[in-house]
């Protein structure tokens, strides 16, 4: 795993793959707690360490476990790197249509067992995820590879996971079912919108709960208020724009739907504890996006 992701993320940050689903990560660095957002998605580790904190949870990912979000959740991050051993990781967003097939084949057969639904889990990384993800790399080094075989290697890692150690509270959470799921609706309507004005009274009539009813069930998935959550999606969307796009603080501010920019560089140093300029200047590296490295058919 580690030879491949040297080749095919010979950048630090994020490096797009053949795949539009798939990005691979790379860190030359140890980096302290960093505030990320992470959409659903399968984040395996194959060298380095990384550590994520939700409330008064920290989930491990390396070369061991992977890391599983079944929602779009702001958290904090620490990355454990350095240039002789740099974090390569590869990122597979999840694709919603595809999983809930999965997930009625897998319900069908009626052998795995359900449990309560979650919207983050690290989980041991076993020999068939393990050996799939070894084939999803090799093939994204060769075209034509990864266009035919690519999306029948990200199924199969799909339904790994689904069946794996913690698959029933991820079935459970992508489900959708009950009031996580009316959550979850909630959080997709947020990431969908959030450079309009958004209501909490009006996310909760939408989601068929009273006011405090979905303010106590939206902190059980997420740890922080609607509130919050709408202002940290704003937030990482504008840091975003601004190290990918290039564009200034003031202009990143109007996308997201700030109307005042001091209060969006006060809430931005708020939350990254440092101002637009000194942030883009030191993430660069890290939240950078490169294009997919070519390779020769």
């Amino acid at each position: 795993m580690v030879r491949l992701l040297e080749r095919l993320a010979p950048n630090e940050g994020y490096t797009q793959s053949a795949l539009d689903s798939v990005r691979l990560m790379r860190s030359d660095r140890p980096l302290g707690r960093t505030p990320v957002l992470y959409e659903p998605s399968i984040v395996i580790v194959c060298q380095g360490r990384k550590l994520g904190f939700l409330g008064n949870e920290v989930y491990v990912y390396d070369a061991q476990h992977y890391l599983v979000l079944s929602v779009p959740l702001p958290f904090s991050t620490e990355t454990q790197a350095s240039p002789e051993e740099p974090m390569l990781a590869v990122s597979i967003r999840l694709d919603l249509i595809e999983l809930s097939e999965l997930m009625t084949q897998i319900g069908a057969a009626g052998h795995h067992p359900e449990a309560p639904p979650t919207g983050i889990v690290s989980t041991r990384l076993e020999g068939d995820l393990a050996g799939a993800t070894i084939r999803l790399l090799e093939a994204l080094t060769v075209p034509l590879d990864a266009q035919v075989l690519g999306p029948g290697i990200v199924r199969e890692i799909c339904y790994r996971v689904l069946t794996g150690e913690q698959g029933g509270a991820m079935r459970a959470a992508l489900a959708h079912h009950g009031r996580f799921g009316r959550v979850a609706r909630a959080l997709k309507r947020i990431h969908t919108e959030f450079a309009t004005p958004l209501n909490v009274a009006r996310l909760a009539e939408e989601a068929g709960m009273s006011v405090p009813a979905f303010h106590a069930n939206f902190r059980t998935v997420t740890q922080t208020s609607p509130i919050q959550y709408i202002k940290s999606t704003r937030l990482h969307q504008a840091r975003l724009m601004m190290i990918r796009d290039g564009v200034t603080a003031a202009a990143a501010a109007g996308r997201v739907g700030y109307e005042s920019a001091s209060q969006f560089s006060r809430e931005f140093k708020r939350l990254f504890g440092r101002t637009p300029v000194e942030e883009v200047r030191d993430m660069r590296e890290s939240f950078t996006l490169s294009p997919a490295v070519r390779f020769g058919t």
